[in-house]
């Protein structure tokens, strides 16, 4: 929690042992290699000197934290800093897109120490698709990992999805996944915590846990145009999900009516105008389109940016920033704003996904998200 000019602060009871270490963590993480002394630990999460060296303690113990250094002081002796050992951990994040897997390794930081892609089909029936992905991981670890404790597998999916429970949902296109349990088949098949959420939640925290800014309270939406069109929503600093998981479903909102029949039953929805548009080679009217709904979005949240991402998108980044900026750009003009939203296209490219389905392991461990509801 933040507390007056932008201090972390702690608090010193037993119950709050795993908070207070994950502050520490934190600034271990943001400090990188050059590291961070125990008095500016201290001093950063408002706990007291005691504290600290018993956490760092711990921590150096557990191989999590080492000394990087000595550093000139004001007065007295030079003081150490300690730095996180990020290949201490690591954490594999998975997304199953509906005709591709991706998958990458990450260690404590989050960097990606190794990668693999290969191709998928949702259709292929759970079974399949579960002892697939269960080889790639399993492929992942054998060629990459040398040391460290691993976290689990966190998976990214297209939604709607009970991230909770780890139970999909009616997927569009795919309505034979309808209530079955990912996240447990998984977690048996591979003997390894599991946790899952949708796709495009999974990026949205990515960005959230890479840029510091988007974690003191600001709030963006990512918008994904992939093989399908998702939204993921950070409200205050925290990923929105909604009262049944189901916040973020920006592909079936409906802008024509009488446009044409999307496989979720209905009409007219922004996902079908999009990938049609891109599938007749309109993308410039893709990119129109997805402004129109962006525009919704923005006036519906007031929210303080959009970031695009997705394979569609990547494949034509430029043309997509500028359409769906010049929509925004247009609207605002209209109602007298000052200035527009700004767009941008999303950090982390074709495997920001993936990385930010790690990220689903990753970010309790430094109190950046919620403890998630694993498997085993």
């Amino acid at each position: 929690m933040a507390g007056r000019g932008g201090v972390s602060t702690g608090v010193n009871l037993g119950a709050l042992r795993s908070h207070n270490t994950a502050l520490v963590l934190d600034l271990l993480r943001t400090a990188g290699p050059a590291g961070i002394s125990r008095l500016e630990l201290a001093e950063r999460t408002g706990l007291t000197p005691q504290a600290v060296s018993k956490i760092t303690a711990r921590l150096r113990l557990d191989g999590l934290a080492a000394e990087a250094g000595r550093r000139a002081s004001t007065g007295g002796k030079p003081r150490t800093v300690l730095r996180l050992v990020p290949e201490a951990g690591h954490a594999v994040g998975l997304h199953l897109d509906r005709d591709e897997l991706t998958a990458v390794l990450c260690d404590l930081t989050g960097a990606v120490v190794a990668e693999r892609r290969a191709p998928l089909d949702l259709g292929a029936g759970a079974e399949t698709v579960v002892e697939g992905a269960a080889r790639e991981v399993e492929t992942l670890l054998a060629g990459s990992l040398k040391a460290g404790r691993g976290l689990g597998v966190g998976v990214a999916l297209p939604g709607p999805l009970d991230h909770a429970a780890g139970v999909l949902h009616r997927v569009t296109g795919f309505p034979e996944w309808n209530g079955f349990p990912l996240r447990d088949v998984l977690a048996r098949r591979l003997d390894t915590a599991v946790v899952m959420d949708k796709d495009t939640n999974a990026a949205a925290l990515g960005v959230a846990v890479r840029e510091p800014h988007a974690q003191t309270g600001a709030s963006f939406a990512y918008l994904h145009l992939g093989t399908g069109l998702g939204a993921g929503l950070v409200l205050g600093g925290s990923v929105h999900r909604g009262a049944r998981t189901g916040a973020g479903e920006f592909g079936h909102q409906v802008i024509q009516l009488d446009g044409p029949l999307c496989e979720c039953g209905n009409r007219g929805c922004v996902e079908v105008l999009c990938l049609a548009a891109v599938g007749r080679g309109d993308v410039d009217g893709a990119a129109r389109v997805l402004g129109a709904a962006a525009a919704n979005l923005v006036a519906l949240l007031d929210i303080d940016e959009v970031l695009l991402g997705g394979r569609t998108v990547a494949a034509h980044e430029e043309a997509f920033v500028r359409g769906v900026g010049a929509v925004l750009d247009e609207r605002a003009r209209r109602a007298g704003a000052d200035r527009a939203v700004p767009v941008r296209a999303a950090p982390g490219g074709a495997r920001g996904v993936a990385e930010g389905a790690a990220q689903l392991l990753l970010g309790p461990l430094f109190g950046l998200v919620a403890r998630p509801m694993g498997g085993i």
